[in-house]
């Protein structure tokens, strides 16, 4: 059975959408020292490095694309080519490029369900924020990883939308990245799958 991870850079006042300013709000790496750079630099190979396969929407999928990740160098890129990709989409992939790409087009609840039970290990979603909401509507994360930025964005999609109900999640490890980013980890409630992460109390 598989663990599915949502892992996101988050502003404090928790928004996750468009971290690097492509859309005109400000690129939160500004905000942050070479130092914090480097070290979540660092953090993202590793995740990469634990993942038994990565899942995101189209969008976040064409992102990747659209930066170069197909034809980059280096550990992280090779290990991010390297790894199965489920991409959500109701269409075919315009660039199937990027190596071991597959796509989702059905029921997208069932399908990341069925997906679950085939994978071995960590399933992990980086962006994809409409996707997200859909996988937290109907209970299908097991953890939270949220790497915080000490900055207000004012605006843009976050991690969670309004709701009416009381999620009470399990806090299993807090630490700092760099000088100035907080990474928490949380266990989604009813999640029969262990974190690997150490105990914050």
């Amino acid at each position: 059975m598989g663990k599915l991870v949502i892992s996101q850079n988050i502003s404090l006042d928790g928004v996750i959408e468009d971290p690097v300013g492509t859309r005109g709000r400000g690129n939160w790496f500004d905000f942050i020292s070479a130092r914090d750079r480097e070290e979540w630099a660092k953090l993202e190979l590793a995740e990469a490095l634990g993942a038994e396969a990565l899942l995101m929407g189209r969008r976040s999928y064409d992102w990747f694309i659209g930066r170069g990740w197909v034809t980059r160098e280096g550990e992280w890129a090779d290990r991010l080519r390297n790894l199965p990709k489920y991409v959500v989409s109701s269409s075919a992939l315009d660039d199937p490029n990027w190596k071991n790409s597959m796509v989702l087009s059905g029921d997208v609840v069932q399908e990341v369900a069925q997906l679950k039970r085939q994978v071995n290990g960590d399933l992990v979603v980086n962006g994809s924020g409409q996707l997200v909401h859909t996988l937290l509507e109907h209970d299908l994360v097991d953890e939270l990883r949220l790497i915080t930025y000490p900055v207000v964005v004012g605006a843009g999609q976050r991690l969670f939308p309004k709701t009416n109900s009381l999620r009470p999640l399990r806090l299993v490890d807090v630490h700092t990245v760099g000088d100035g980013l907080a990474v928490l980890t949380y266990v989604m409630p009813g999640s029969s799958v262990s974190s690997r992460g150490r105990s914050a109390g």
